[in-house]
């Protein structure tokens, strides 16, 4: 497990190996899920559940309950952002004090082909476009888990056109409107960023 402060009082944690949440409420909304997505939609609250226990623990056992904008959130808790994220056995989650957050986790796809690089990087397509296949997945994985951040801290999702963000290649920070993000290339092979804002949750 890897736990990340990317800026004052804003932290990323991830994880290949998650321990699963046994909070109640988080085991209730886990029920009748398939198992693999049971595994890590209890181990991505497991891991939240530790960080908040760490950073903020008047809020570790609060219920999970959803932003109007529909991103994750603690129940009573305005003041506490939170974000989620599992793909494939891997899990994120992030907490980040008196700001909305975002964070991502994408293992590289099989495959990244011309047309989806050039939709999520545009004029950037052509910096992997000769990359070995692997290193190309890879390098696309990371700039998604920006895009992907970004707006789940915006609080808009798909309807937020993450693809339509601009991120260089090989990221490592920057802004996008009122958001910063930030990636964890320095802490974890596996692709994983977080995107924060500046304003109160």
């Amino acid at each position: 497990m890897v736990i990340v402060p990317v800026s004052d009082g804003v932290w990323v944690g991830c994880t290949g190996a998650p321990q699963a949440s046994g909070h109640p409420e988080d085991r209730r909304a886990a029920a009748g899920l398939p198992p693999w997505r049971h595994e890590e939609f209890l181990g991505a609250r497991g891991l939240l559940r530790r960080m908040l226990a760490r950073y903020a623990p008047d809020a570790a056992d609060a219920p999970l309950a959803r932003h109007p904008s529909g991103r994750p959130a603690l129940a009573g808790r305005p003041d506490i952002g939170v974000s989620l994220s599992h793909d494939e056995g891997f899990v994120a989650a992030a907490v980040a004090l008196d700001r909305p957050v975002g964070v991502d986790v994408q293992r590289p796809p099989d495959e990244v082909g011309d047309r989806l690089l050039r939709r999520c990087l545009g004029p950037r397509a052509a910096d992997l476009a000769d990359l070995p296949a692997a290193h190309r997945a890879t390098e696309f994985a990371w700039v998604w888990t920006v895009q992907e951040s970004c707006v789940k801290a915006e609080g808009t999702g798909l309807a937020g056109r993450p693809w339509a963000i601009s991120v260089p290649v090989r990221p490592r920070r920057g802004r996008w409107r009122d958001v910063t993000w930030v990636s964890l290339r320095d802490h974890t092979d596996m692709p994983v960023s977080c995107a924060f804002g500046e304003a109160p949750c």
